[in-house]
This record gives C-alpha cells, structure tokens and sequence, in this order.
C-alpha cells in the first residue's frame, strides 16, 4: 500500500498519483462494469462484476487487465460494509480498507472508510464520501475534515465526447490516487444497485400479495 504524507493520498500507489488536478471519464453500465479513461480516450483503468453465491463483488484491474482490488461486500451487516482486498484475494491478512455506513438509517448519504493501517485517530475514519449516485455528485474528502480529493460531475457532450450517455466524469485533486478513487466510485455504484434490486424484490413481492388477495 502507498504511504500517505501531509501532501498526498496515496492509498494503491504512488503510479496512481498525479501532482497536478486530473479528469478521468468513467463509462458504466448497470451491472457494475466501468470502463475509465482520461480525455484523449487513454485507458486507465476496469472495474468487471464478479459476484459469487453469496456477495456482491467488484474486481478492480489496470488498464492491462492486472487484478488491484477485490471489493466485496460484507454479508449480515448492519452499516453496509464493503471490503477491499489487494489482487484477488479474499483473505483478510490482504485487506487493504474497508468501507461502512455511520448510521444503520440514513438520512443523508455517506459513506466512511477505514484505511487497513490506519493513518488515522482511532474510530475517525480516514476518507468519508458524501453525496447522491443517482445525481452523479460525489464527493471523496480527507478523512473527517473539508478537504477534497475527488469529486464526480456529469457528463457533458463536447468535441471530444460525441456522447455521454453511460458516463460522467471525476475530477481528482493534485496528489491523489485516482486507482483509490474508482475504487470507492465502484462500491457506491454496487451499494446503489444492490438497493435497486431489493426495492424490485419488495415490489415484486407486494405485488404478488396483492394479486394472491384478489
């Protein structure tokens, strides 16, 4: 893992790391795949569905297809964990953070995360994203303080972008490690699905009562 300084925020790794503000395109679709790139249409980075029998999984991968992170969910949890494992490990001796909800109900969106060696007080957690998927307005901050390191905008068409349908784009702050970043952007897109998909169920569920008592 990158070792973080008052400077930068290197979570994966400092060739993730730019010392200067970057945009990065990131194209998705609703099954989790994400497809990223910079402004010349450079790949950077994948983010591929893998879930199992029981989880909900992400697998993070460079631009050459190399496993980075493993994200999966953490199963009968009240505060919505997630877990990121480095390569495609599941094991926890290869933790590398973790994420969670602070409250069981929430009321505002926000999400905390736990760097595996803290480099933060105990019990604060050491990045909080706070915003709405749905409103492509994320934003990452430096553990529980205002400053920024990524923030998520929606797309619009321009020369370069013929259309931007599926995307939107993040704006990384200098010193930040944009491979972090899409990590994060990925669990929330998997949490948002997975919300989705038990509000179908509900539904579906209801529906089939009430046609039952008809």
């Amino acid at each position: 893992m990158g070792q973080q300084t008052s400077n930068e925020a290197s979570v994966i790794g400092h060739q993730f790391v730019a010392p200067y503000p970057i945009d990065i395109i990131v194209e998705s679709n609703s099954k989790g795949k994400f497809v990223v790139t910079d402004t010349e249409n450079k790949l950077m980075l994948k983010v591929k569905p893998c879930d199992s029998t029981f989880h909900h999984q992400r697998l993070l991968l460079s631009a050459d297809d190399k496993p980075i992170l493993m994200l999966r969910d953490k199963i009968l949890s009240s505060h919505t964990r997630w877990n990121a494992f480095w390569g495609k490990s599941t094991s926890n001796s290869d933790l590398a953070f973790s994420t969670k909800t602070p409250s069981i109900i929430q009321f505002r969106k926000s999400l905390h995360v736990f760097l595996a060696d803290k480099t933060s007080s105990k019990g604060v957690c050491d990045f909080k994203i706070k915003g709405s998927w749905s409103k492509k307005n994320c934003t990452i901050y430096m553990g529980d303080s205002s400053t920024i390191i990524a923030q998520m905008h929606k797309m619009q068409k321009s020369k370069k972008v013929k259309s931007a349908k599926g995307k939107f784009m993040v704006t990384i702050s200098k010193n930040a490690d944009y491979a972090f970043v899409i990590a994060l952007i990925a669990i929330v897109h998997a949490m948002k699905s997975t919300e989705d998909e038990y509000a179908e169920q509900i539904i579906a569920s209801v529906g089939q009562v009430v046609v039952a008592t008809v």
